[in-house]
């Protein structure tokens, strides 16, 4: 008598077994856009922003018997531009609905998944105003430099380039409060292996690091040197580039800057914010998803940006 076994059954036997969920990739957290002053007062079918701006008074010294010395303050004007128009778009067919199992599943995503594209897309420009600043050039302000080449062996950075940006800031008179580093993977890296920091009795500002690490989240655990610290992967990357006599073409530019009040150094402007719209092709069979926005970004306070390119192989 013939028994039934696996070899008799193979027409009968699911060799592939097919999950009720969609795999989706890892997505990591944007920040960028907590820290830009968004213009709210930007009229519809406006294209450029501008904001007059004044100088200091100037002293003299007086001479008796002469006339006081009257100046006109020097006069300047902020320019921002809308000129960024998005868009992200997916359609599909109504035999792809019909056919496809996961097409529910599918189209449902569309909407977040296309206004994160967008977002994600505003996260690195606004780490592109980096290219604000002028390239080859150390960008004095007040004598000291708000762009230059990471000092650690190897150009990664080192806790000596976080005292260097508070003393440009310092300089340039911006307020030593809220102050924000947004840094490569490889700085947190860098950072969280100094061998000077096994031994933190001698490092109170390093306190807790080894024991718990050096990230929660986005951000760091401890504030090195007044500067709260975040990491992104969206960090421009210089094209090309020599500074200080480095070159430093494919070097993260990490951005150390001021968010408190009005010198946060970046500003932007929605002439759109991402709007999401469907519609029916019918000449096509197919039904049409797009998320689109029109956006302007600029850097407003130069003072207040210091650029470290760094270098991340580490």
């Amino acid at each position: 008598m013939a028994t039934e076994t696996v070899s008799n059954n193979s027409l009968l036997i699911d060799a592939d077994i097919y999950s009720s969920f969609i795999k989706e990739a890892l997505m990591d957290e944007l920040i960028a856009m907590q820290w830009v002053d968004w213009l709210n007062d930007f009229n519809q079918g406006a294209h450029t922003y501008r904001i007059p701006s004044i100088g200091e008074a100037v002293v003299d010294d007086y001479v008796e018997g002469e006339a006081i010395k009257f100046r006109p303050f020097d006069k300047g004007e902020f320019t921002m531009v809308i000129d960024k128009h998005k868009t992200s778009g997916h359609s599909i067919s109504d035999i792809a609905m019909e056919d496809v199992d996961y097409a529910t599943q599918l189209v449902s995503k569309i909407p977040s998944s296309e206004t994160r594209a967008i977002l994600k897309q505003v996260e690195g420009d606004i780490f592109k105003l980096q290219g604000s600043q002028t390239a080859a050039d150390t960008n004095l302000i007040n004598g000291e430099k708000h762009r230059y080449v990471a000092t650690g062996t190897s150009n990664v950075i080192g806790v000596e380039d976080f005292a260097r940006a508070n003393l440009s800031l310092n300089k340039a008179n911006v307020s030593s409060r809220n102050r924000i580093a947004v840094v490569d993977p490889s700085v947190e890296y860098t950072l969280s292996t100094l061998t000077n920091l096994s031994n933190v009795s001698n490092n109170p500002m390093w306190d807790g690091v080894v024991r718990d690490g050096m990230t929660s989240g986005m951000r760091f655990s401890m504030n090195v040197y007044g500067w709260d610290v975040y990491v992104s992967n969206y960090l421009d990357e210089i094209e090309t580039e020599t500074l200080e006599t480095v070159d430093v073409s494919g070097f993260k530019a990490n951005m150390f800057f001021s968010a408190d009040g009005d010198e946060n150094p970046f500003k932007g402007a929605w002439a759109r914010m991402p709007r999401f719209k469907t519609w029916r092709d019918e000449d096509r069979e197919e039904t049409k998803y797009a998320t689109s926005s029109r956006y302007g970004l600029s850097l407003y306070r130069p003072e207040s940006l210091i650029v470290i390119p760094s270098n991340p192989s580490v």
